[in-house]
């Protein structure tokens, strides 16, 4: 089935600003709340929410097969469950109805009134209900940079590294929609010359530049999932910011792995886009160093040119780029990550969530982390306003954008957090 909604060539009769993420050929899909404060599922084209569910009971959709109440859902899951076949049918379908060509609902004014919302009329939540989460160590710049500053900088990466996408499982229930503020967490740490832990503050809250793809159901108890099929099942991308506190982490990670520093919270935003709608920014990923199992061998473009930015704004201070990487340098693509975690049977959801891990590039002003810009803190990083940041302060927001260009721009909007002091309970 052709992907109609991806011609470059097609205008739409809704405003769309110049160089905005979400031109017509993008159509990614999220759940906002809308003035009615009614929970729906929906889409966006320039700075207009699209109500599916509305559109769909206006007869839009007829033809494909959807049941009554599949937009009428707060989480995606259930969209995404019914498959490619569908999410392509919906974008294209969504895509024709937009089409400045196309006057059915153009001209329907009452249509126009229930099926169309101004940005500043929705609230967006989470799209998916997230089942399982899991986090890779895809990057191998970053996985250098770490095992340089902390280990042998001749043996940077661990014997693993170049033959498995290594991974651990997360914490779903602390993933939030980007605009929630995170309060910086506490734990355990252990200073270098101290014989014991103290309990406190992390002193060393860090973001982490990732992307994290969606799945769809795709396999049964003890199935796994073939590399070359891996793409069927993901559902589209978000950008994913995986908060992290180094100092904590540092203690507590032999031998089992990340906990406390890193399942406190993990931001996304908010509007999914499709693997269809990236399809014409496909690149090759880098070359394997070592040769590969079979299982995941893959050919053909795998990755993605996606420009990727992270900013830091002090409380009412201006923006200052931090960092400039792109999803292209993930040395393990997203079918080999799946492709991995299945090879032993696990068994993959819809709206189960995959971190791509912290997204570095080859030059200090590409690393995704604080952690790897200011090098552990021995150089600081300096902002517009003349301060300095060796990890992020309290009040400070980080933001995250993404894009691809090429003709068009297919973008993902931004995940913005603000990270606030330790959480004081109420006194009674």
């Amino acid at each position: 089935m052709s992907i109609s909604a991806n011609d470059p060539t097609r205008k739409t009769w809704l405003q769309v600003p110049e160089n905005s993420d979400f031109p017509i050929q993008n159509i990614p899909f999220g759940v906002f709340l809308t003035r009615d404060d009614i929970i729906t599922i929906g889409s966006r084209i320039g700075d207009t929410a699209i109500d599916l569910g509305a559109l769909h009971q206006l007869g839009y959709f007829e033809g494909i097969p959807l049941t009554d109440d599949i937009f009428l859902q707060d989480t995606l899951n259930d969209f995404i469950s019914d498959g490619k076949k569908t999410w392509r049918l919906v974008r294209n379908r969504i895509a024709e109805v937009f089409d400045a060509n196309n006057a059915k609902l153009r001209d329907n004014e009452e249509h126009r009134q229930v099926v169309l919302f101004g940005l500043d009329e929705i609230e967006m939540q989470l799209p998916v209900q997230v089942g399982d989460y899991t986090d890779f160590y895809s990057s191998k710049e970053h996985a250098t940079n770490v095992g340089t500053m902390f280990r042998d900088p001749e043996n940077a990466l661990l014997p693993n590294w170049l033959h498995i996408p290594v991974g651990y499982h997360g914490r779903s229930s602390s993933i939030i929609p980007s605009g929630i503020p995170v309060h910086r967490p506490q734990g355990q740490t252990k200073a270098k010359d101290a014989d014991e832990p103290v309990f406190g503050p992390s002193q060393r809250v860090d973001f982490e530049l990732e992307m994290a793809f969606i799945t769809t159901d795709a396999n049964h108890l003890g199935e796994p999932i073939p590399i070359d099929e891996a793409e069927d099942y993901i559902f589209g991308l978000v950008l994913f910011n995986d908060w992290s506190a180094r100092d904590i982490q540092t203690w507590e990670y032999v031998p089992l792995g990340p906990f406390l520093a890193k399942n406190f919270a993990s931001s996304i935003s908010p509007w999914i886009v499709t693997l269809d709608a990236l399809e014409p920014f496909r690149v090759e990923s880098p070359k394997p160093v070592k040769k590969l199992l079979p299982y995941l061998q893959s050919s053909g473009k795998k990755s993605f040119d996606i420009n990727l930015e992270v900013f830091v704004q002090p409380e009412n201070g201006e923006e200052t780029r931090v960092s400039k990487s792109n999803f292209r340098y993930m040395y393990w693509n997203m079918s080999q990550q799946l492709a991995h975690h299945t090879v032993n049977g696990c068994p993959v959801l819809s709206g189960d969530m995959m971190g791509s891990g912290t997204i570095s590039g080859p030059t200090p002003d590409s690393y995704g982390s604080m952690l790897e810009l200011s090098w552990k803190g021995e150089k600081p990083v300096k902002l517009k306003d003349g301060s300095e940041r060796k990890f992020i302060e309290d009040n400070d927001t980080v933001i995250m954008r993404g894009y691809c260009q090429n003709g068009y721009r297919i973008g993902f909007g931004e995940v913005s957090t603000k990270l606030l002091p330790v959480f004081e309970p109420k006194k009674k």
